[in-house]
């Protein structure tokens, strides 16, 4: 069933949940398999090379870089009164690589594209966790519900691709994102009610790692 995206819809929480998780499974066109946020460049380097190093990498992804700031851009791009091309602006400034750009935008666009295919819609391309919140404003979830279940998307990604290229046991990584689920739950329901004036970041190395894979001879990742 289509989904109206112009107004808001009446839909029981069931259905709204099977909509999100919808768009955040890997089967969604977005193509997130192909981003590593730099991950791919710690593995090399051999700052990450084990379920402890990954999982402590992971968090700090969380609480200090990427996971915080989409989860605050995600939950002000679902307010009623939302600027979602101002919010977007703000994605650009506060990216801190070309590549984290690169990511941002290419997955925002491919999102938008598959939603607007559902719905018949022609809403703009603008950076995924915006373009998620945009969407998601239509489903009556909770904010703090919505960025939790987009985090733990996020780290599941991260983590699939880190279970292949470390190499880690599936089990190993299963308990990586179980152990980070605490943390998803505090900085997801954190982040409700703040803008992007309140985004800190203090993920160096991450940061650090991201740019080096922009110029890394051998990648798997275009992140």
């Amino acid at each position: 069933m289509a989904i109206n995206m112009i107004t808001p819809i009446l839909m029981t929480e069931d259905a709204a949940l099977l909509a999100l998780t919808h768009w955040l499974s890997p089967v969604f066109p977005v193509g997130g398999y192909a981003y590593s946020q730099g991950l791919e460049s710690a593995v090399e380097t051999g700052d990450v090379d084990d379920a402890v190093s990954l999982q402590d990498w992971l968090a700090v992804v969380l609480e200090d870089g990427t996971g915080q700031a989409d989860a605050i851009f995600l939950t002000a791009a679902m307010a009623v009164d939302a600027d979602h091309s101002e919010l977007d602006a703000w994605a650009t400034a506060l990216a801190a690589s070309s590549e984290r750009l690169q990511e941002t935008n290419e997955q925002g666009a491919a999102f938008t594209r598959a939603v607007n295919d559902l719905n018949g819609e022609t809403s703009p391309p603008v950076a995924l966790p915006i373009a998620v919140g945009r969407a998601a404003a239509y489903l009556g979830l909770a904010p703090e519900r919505v960025a939790a279940l987009y985090l733990q998307a996020m780290i599941a990604n991260l983590v699939t691709g880190a279970v292949r290229h470390i190499p880690l046991g599936q089990g190993a990584g299963q308990k990586v994102i179980a152990g980070l689920a605490p943390l998803i739950l505090r900085i997801a329901t954190s982040a409700v009610g703040k803008s992007p004036k309140d985004i800190r970041s203090a993920s160096f190395g991450a940061d650090r790692a991201s740019i080096a894979h922009e110029t890394q001879d051998v990648r798997i990742f275009r992140t």
